[in-house]
């Protein structure tokens, strides 16, 4: 029998994160992981970031997590997407090895101090008094804990389905048990089925990729961690291109004839699967006036011959997708090295969740990732995070850290997930963040640094080093605005009539409002004066200077959104006090136990006038 402040369960994405956060605020933590090998494992897509992603990767990076730093040192190709569109959207993604990244997180959590790596497979919770005190192992070990976090992504009582052939197991068949979640559901949680899938791996040496298009990474230095240095990552010239190809009417053919042999048309799926990645199967129903759908073909290791098909998951039989593969162009000859197929598993509905990821039933039980019904590596490592500093907040008799809607992609999820739940594979999307024009690739420091720093994840020389980047930022707006650029000055006019402007001789205009016209760039600018300026602190001028008027309107209306998430509720808030409140209002309120007025103006069936009625019954002392 062992003894641990904190056990996290599973060695995915999420627990990495959160058994790192604990070991490191210095609490005797375990890593409980079916298989050390595992740790970190890449079971679907071999990439890190995307579309709003991205930007959890950052701010995991900003609150002293540990992805960002493994995506940029073992990234084969990086990649800015939206980067014509306005610095709301814009996100960093990685195509990364996934064998590089497995290993080097394994490597971190077995070298990090206060951390136990523990083999072994969890089957009971153990509680006393409605408090965790727990785990038990299917061999009869008994670790004791003060805290226990539940990270086990797809691996509860998991079957992988092709066709009508359903087989118990996690990703790739590893090992699962439905003991853990029947635990879970003896001690009052609920439960239920979500389905995802994955893609077939083709040989690359079999696809003759000149009847695909090149896709290449962006030049220049990216990175989501501000630690990543230069010679961390992989240059320009040594990275690997992804490329791309489309879905053909024979394809199309081969599928719709075979609807009824997929798992998830024969009945065999009972579990929802993810909106915003089906199936190939599930977009040509859904999706019927399509003539073609886009694939990538994304590399998933210099150590492996493999191909990842991105947008190709399925889980038709093994003969029908080999008629399918072949039917792509490049794919004529495609050798399948691992045939896709759908995962169902059971996960925890989110709602019986507060925003620090505590169970509302169980105290000191805490959950994240995709056992909280989310999709993605990025949502989960976020969710991990948070769950292990908030788990070392408790033991410290601290207050949890909840990060706003306003104030990271991250306060999105946990809203989202703690006040509306979900009914399939949650996906971060910038749309669904109303403050997306402040919640940017380039200002998550800004943000969440000082969050870092006051928990203990943030080293002094990482804060010092930010401190120094916000100098150089307002040094160089200050000398944009002491600067005049004269117009008929050989060069100022050749840049500013190359962008389209006229040109009124010997008149001379102020930097930051040249900056704030469309087009024009600082870096570029100040280049007309014979004047260089770091590239990433004269992007963070751009973006502030030219976005101001709408950066502080979004502030503003950020604002309300912060008094009514200030004004307290809680589980214990006894709605019926309160008078004159909507009957679906009421019942949604007493079901979801909203944490503050703002959670509960955001559940979906309390009106406006509900929330008035409240507001008059907590300020007359009721409820409380």
């Amino acid at each position: 029998m062992s003894d641990f402040d904190i056990i996290v369960i599973g060695g995915g994405h999420a627990g990495i994160e959160a058994a790192l956060a604990a070991a490191r605020l210095k609490k005797n933590t375990c890593l409980l992981t079916l298989k050390i090998e595992n740790i970190g494992k890449m079971p679907c897509n071999p990439s890190v970031g995307g579309p709003a992603k991205g930007i959890v990767v950052r701010e995991i990076d900003a609150l002293g997590g540990q992805m960002a730093i493994t995506a940029d040192k073992t990234a084969l190709q990086f990649k800015m997407l939206n980067g014509a569109k306005g610095p709301g959207v814009r996100a960093l993604r990685v195509q990364s090895d996934k064998l590089a990244y497995k290993k080097m997180m394994q490597d971190v959590c077995l070298k990090q101090e206060n951390l136990t790596v523990i083999e072994g497979m969890a089957s009971k919770l153990n509680v006393t008094n409605n408090k965790v005190t727990g785990v038990t192992l299917k061999d009869g070990t008994v670790l004791n804990a003060k805290i226990v976090i539940v990270t086990t992504g797809t691996y509860m009582a998991g079957v992988n389905m092709i066709s009508s052939e359903v087989t118990p197991g996690g990703p790739d068949l590893e090992p699962t048990t439905g003991d853990l979640s029947e635990s879970l559901r003896e001690l009052g949680l609920r439960t239920f089925r979500l389905k995802t899938g994955t893609p077939p791996r083709i040989l690359r040496s079999s696809i003759d990729f000149s009847k695909t298009k090149l896709e290449p990474g962006t030049e220049g230095f990216l990175h989501f961690s501000e630690l990543t240095t230069r010679e961390d990552v992989l240059p320009y010239d040594k990275q690997v291109s992804c490329h791309m190809t489309y879905t053909t009417p024979e394809t199309h053919e081969y599928i719709l004839e075979n609807l009824n042999k997929s798992s998830m048309y024969s009945g065999v799926v009972k579990g929802v699967g993810p909106r915003y990645c089906p199936s190939i199967e599930d977009k040509l129903v859904r999706f019927q006036d399509k003539p073609r759908h886009l694939l990538f073909l994304e590399p998933e290791s210099l150590e492996l011959d493999t191909i990842y098909l991105q947008g190709f998951s399925t889980s038709l039989p093994r003969d029908i997708q080999e008629k399918m593969v072949h039917s792509l162009p490049g794919f004529e000859n495609a050798i399948i090295k691992k045939y896709a197929y759908a995962i169902e598993y059971d996960a925890i509905d989110p709602i019986q969740m507060k925003p620090s990821f505590e169970s509302k039933i169980i105290e000191n039980l805490f959950t994240a990732g995709q056992v909280n019904g989310t999709s993605g590596y990025e949502e989960a490592a976020g969710q991990g995070l948070l769950a292990g500093i908030n788990a070392c907040m408790k033991l410290d008799g601290k207050e949890p850290l909840i990060l706003a809607r306003n104030e990271a992609y991250i306060g999105v999820l946990v809203d989202d997930l703690t006040t509306k739940g979900t009914l399939e594979p949650y996906r971060l999307l910038t749309s669904r963040a109303e403050f997306r024009l402040l919640l940017r690739h380039d200002n998550a420091d800004q943000r969440l640094i000082e969050y870092g720093r006051q928990i203990g994840l943030v080293s002094q020389e990482r804060y010092d080093a930010y401190l120094a980047k916000m100098e150089n930022i307002k040094k160089l707006e200050q000398h944009l605005s002491e600067t005049t650029f004269v117009q008929d000055e050989e060069k100022v006019h050749a840049y500013l009539t190359s962008l389209g402007y006229e040109s009124d001789a010997h008149i001379g205009i102020n930097g930051i409002d040249l900056v704030r016209r469309p087009n024009v760039t600082t870096k570029e600018l100040l280049a007309t004066i014979g004047e260089e300026a770091d590239e990433e602190i004269a992007n963070q001028c751009d973006i502030e200077l030219k976005y101001a008027g709408y950066i502080e309107k979004a502030k503003r209306e950020a604002n309300k959104l912060k008094e009514m998430d200030s004004i307290k509720l809680g589980v214990n808030f006894n709605y019926d006090e309160v008078d004159n409140l909507s009957i679906e209002g009421r019942q949604k309120l007493m079901k979801y136990k909203p944490a503050t007025m703002g959670q509960a103006f955001r559940i979906s069936g309390v009106n406006p006038a509900d929330i008035a009625v409240l507001a008059i019954a907590i300020k007359q002392g009721k409820g409380r």
